[in-house]
């Protein structure tokens, strides 16, 4: 009995093996005929599992609220995040704000990227959105909203405590929290105000990340910089030069035609101003030559003297709309920071002095575009500072930029004897350079730079 039993019951166990790589051999079979299918039903299992984690480790920060699942066509998971942040840094006992950050998961062994917005990050809830850094590199994403903008607004609004070094403190305090869930490599980056940001981050605390990428970032030295116009003059080709003033002036010479254009187009959005709406006319068409080198919009898109005015106009509202100058725009708090640390750039009005209504703009930004009763003077502390850190230490950083970018004028494109440092230009590059859009040679100088920091 007992050899016919164990014979019985290894023939069992020989059928059940069978059945077994039978199943798994038809799994794999319906895995290479229908791969989507097959990969949508495995993936709710996992994330399921992920989730519960990450959640779990979001909720037991207690400084952080109102977490809220997202969408996301890359991410296996996506959330958004409030954290507690005083509105003082330097006094504990001030008032308090939330402030909103996105939470972008890959995996708690990767890397991860902190995202230093310098405005509002209501494009980064985009199911669509991807950093390219984390594209890149298959990183985990924090992607806070800087203060002062959005959902991250302290009320009531008091602009004294819209600094720098509170933005600073704000990032270190996330990227502290943070960091209990994802203990890897970080990496800070942000895009123009957003590189700003990066910098001075890095700036103010050093050792909170190991490499930092600002795309397009200027460093300016006051609030009219004065670097910004001789740049213009030298940019791209003499007749590309030529075209951009030619089509300025033929806006101004056909200012009677024009003007009542512009004064409907204002009207029927509804816009304001601290000015004149023909000294308006005068800012948007000063504006016109930064703007079109800064996006890279061809000369060849420019309408010729022989064009209608509707064709001009047109175009002027394409490139540089008067909304820029406004009041209760969302780039009001940009606007205060300019004015008080940030910088910005004036305007060479020689060429077209004849044609405008303003006599000077010296002062422009204070004058028009800051919030009713507000007035600033500017500091040059943060810039000196950054300075200061940037030839005295040798961080991990990676500066991208566009050759042909008007901010470019500001930028970081010189620091001597830094091993640590790599500047990134494209060849006719505009303010969209990234490292995608750099030839092969530097992306490739990049790439390689940032994978052996990742791996040291």
């Amino acid at each position: 009995m007992l050899l016919c039993y164990q014979k019985s019951k290894t023939f069992i166990n020989y059928l059940n093996t069978m059945n077994r790589l039978f199943r798994l051999v038809l799994l794999l079979a319906l895995a290479s005929v229908y791969p989507s299918v097959y990969a949508s039903t495995q993936q709710p299992i996992s994330a399921q599992v992920a989730q519960s984690d990450l959640v779990s480790k979001l909720e037991k920060e207690n400084r952080f609220s109102d977490i809220k699942k997202l969408e996301s066509d890359h991410y296996a998971e996506k959330y958004v995040c409030f954290i507690d942040q005083p509105l003082d840094h330097a006094n504990p006992n001030s008032d308090r704000f939330k402030q909103r950050f996105v939470v972008m998961h890959v995996g708690f062994d990767k890397p991860t990227v902190l995202v230093t917005e310098g405005y509002g990050g209501a494009y980064a809830m985009n199911p669509r959105y991807r950093e390219e850094l984390s594209k890149l590199f298959d990183a985990n994403v924090v992607f806070v909203e800087h203060r002062y903008f959005l959902e991250s607004t302290p009320q009531p609004l008091d602009w004294s405590y819209l600094t720098a070094e509170n933005s600073a403190y704000d990032l270190h305090n996330v990227t502290t929290a943070m960091k209990k869930i994802y203990p890897g490599k970080w990496m800070s980056t942000g895009i123009s105000k957003g590189g700003q940001t990066t910098i001075i981050y890095r700036t103010f605390f050093p050792e909170d990340v190991d490499i930092s990428v600002p795309y397009v970032a200027p460093v300016c030295r006051d609030v009219e910089d004065g670097r910004h116009e001789p740049f213009l003059r030298k940019v791209g080709t003499k007749k590309d030069r030529q075209i951009i003033e030619g089509y300025q002036l033929e806006v101004l010479k056909r200012r009677e035609e024009i003007q009542p254009m512009f004064d409907a187009y204002c009207k029927e959005k509804g816009l304001q101003f601290n000015l004149g709406q023909e000294e308006v006319l005068d800012y948007t068409v000063l504006e016109y030559s930064f703007s079109i080198w800064q996006w890279g919009t061809p000369t060849s898109t420019i309408p010729t003297k022989d064009a209608s005015t509707k064709e001009i106009f047109d175009h002027l509202m394409k490139i540089c709309a008067p909304d820029y100058f406004a009041k209760g725009q969302s780039t009001e708090s940009f606007f205060v920071q300019a004015s008080k640390e940030l910088g910005y750039y004036g305007y060479d009005i020689k060429p077209f002095k004849k044609y405008l209504k303003v006599k000077d703009t010296k002062g422009y930004l204070n004058a028009i575009m800051l919030p009713d009763g507000l007035t600033t003077t500017f500091d040059h502390t943060l810039h000196n500072k950054i300075n200061s850190f940037l030839k005295g230490n040798g961080p991990k950083m990676i500066f991208v930029y566009g050759q042909n970018d008007p901010w470019t004028a500001a930028g970081i494109t010189s620091l001597k004897n830094k091993e640590n440092v790599f500047i990134a230009i494209e060849p006719n590059g505009s303010h969209l350079a990234r490292i995608g859009t750099l030839p092969e040679e530097i992306k490739h100088e990049v790439m390689r730079r940032i994978t052996k920091w990742l791996n040291e």
